[in-house]
C-alpha cells in the first residue's frame, strides 16, 4: 500500500550561527494492506518526521514515497487534499488535538460534510456508527471534549480519523499521554478496529513493549537510520542491533527480580559499548 524508498529529510538551520541537520538518512520501508508497521525510536530519532513526510507536512529532500502506486512527493496540493480521505492521522495528545469549543458530533461531522459526499442527516447516522466502533455512548455527541477522560478523548480522535474510511492511519505516539491501563484498552481498540475495517497503521512509538503489542512488523529508527527491520516477534524478542537491545531492556516488566536483572544487563551493555 505504501512504499518509502531512500527518503531523506533535512532541516535548514535558523540564524547565522545555526547549522542544518539531516533528520532522515535514506530511509526505506513498506506497509501492506491491513497491516500494522511499528516504528520505534527514542525522542529525536526521526520517527515523527517520517509520519509528517507521509502526511505532506515536511518537505522531502530526495527519495520516493508512493501510496497505492501514486507518488506523494511533489504531488499538487489539490490532489493531496483529495488523498486525505485515504490517509488520516491520530496525534499524540488527545487534550490538544480536539477543538475544545466543538461538541463531539460537530467534531465528527465536520470531515464528512467538508467532503460534500453526505448531507447532515446522513453524517449524523455515520457519527453514531463511529461512536459504536470506538466504544462510546451515543449521548456523547452533545458533550464537549473537556467532559471526557484522556482515554475517551483519544477514542474521539480515533473516530474522527475513521470518519472518511481511510486505508492508512498514521498513529503518532497515540497512547504515550495515557496511563498504562488506559493504554492497553486503547491498543486493543486499535486492533479490533483493524480486524473490523481492514485499515492499515503506521504506529509510531518510543516504547518497544507498546509496538510489540500491536504490530505485525517493526522498524527501529536510530539517529535517522533504520537499524533493524522485520517481524515484530523477531525484532522485539531476538534483537540484533545494540540499540534495539537497549530499548528492549528499558521496557518495564511486572516481575521485580527479572526487572532488576534486566537493569543490570542494560548497565553492562552500556558499559561495554562505552569501552568499545
Amino acid at each position: 500500500m505504501l512504499e518509502a524508498r531512500n527518503v531523506v529529510v533535512e532541516y535548514a538551520g535558523r540564524g547565522w550561527r545555526s547549522n542544518g541537520f539531516r533528520a532522515l538518512h535514506d530511509v526505506s520501508f513498506d506497509i501492506k494492506p491491513h497491516e500494522t508497521l511499528g516504528l520505534v525510536g527514542e525522542s529525536g530519532s526521526g520517527k515523527t518526521t517520517i509520519g509528517r513526510a507521509i502526511l505532506g507536512l515536511v518537505p522531502v529532500g530526495s527519495g520516493s514515497i508512493r501510496f497505492d502506486g501514486r507518488e506523494l512527493i511533489g504531488m499538487p496540493r489539490r490532489e493531496r487534499r483529495r488523498l486525505s480521505d485515504d490517509i488520516q492521522v491520530v496525534f499524540q495528545d488527545p487534550y490538544s488535538s480536539l477543538n475544545p469549543s466543538m461538541t463531539v458530533e460537530d467534531i465528527l461531522v465536520e470531515p464528512l460534510v467538508a467532503r460534500r459526499t453526505v448531507d447532515r442527516r446522513q453524517a449524523s447516522v455515520r457519527v453514531r456508527t463511529l461512536l459504536d466502533q470506538v466504544g462510546l455512548p451515543h449521548d456523547a455527541v452533545h458533550r464537549l471534549p473537556r467532559e471526557f477522560s484522556g482515554g475517551q478523548r483519544q477514542r474521539i480522535a480515533i473516530a474522527r480519523a475513521l470518519a472518511l474510511r481511510p486505508k492508512l492511519i498514521v498513529c503518532d505516539e497515540p497512547v504515550s499521554a495515557l496511563d498504562l491501563s488506559t493504554q492497553a484498552r486503547v491498543l486493543d481498540l486499535f486492533i479490533s478496529i483493524q480486524e473490523e475495517t481492514g485499515v492499515a497503521y503506521l504506529f509510531i512509538s518510543h516504547d518497544l513493549a507498546v509496538v510489540r503489542h500491536i504490530s505485525h512488523r517493526v522498524a527501529v529508527l536510530y539517529r535517522g537510520d533504520i537499524v533493524e527491520y522485520g517481524d515484530a516477534l523477531d525484532v522485539t524478542e531476538r534483537p540484533d542491533h545494540p540499540y534495539t537491545k537497549r530499548l528492549l531492556m528499558a521496557a518495564p516488566i511486572p516481575d521485580p527480580d527479572r526487572q532488576a536483572a534486566r537493569r543490570q544487563e542494560r548497565r553492562d551493555l552500556l558499559a561495554s559499548e562505552a569501552i568499545a
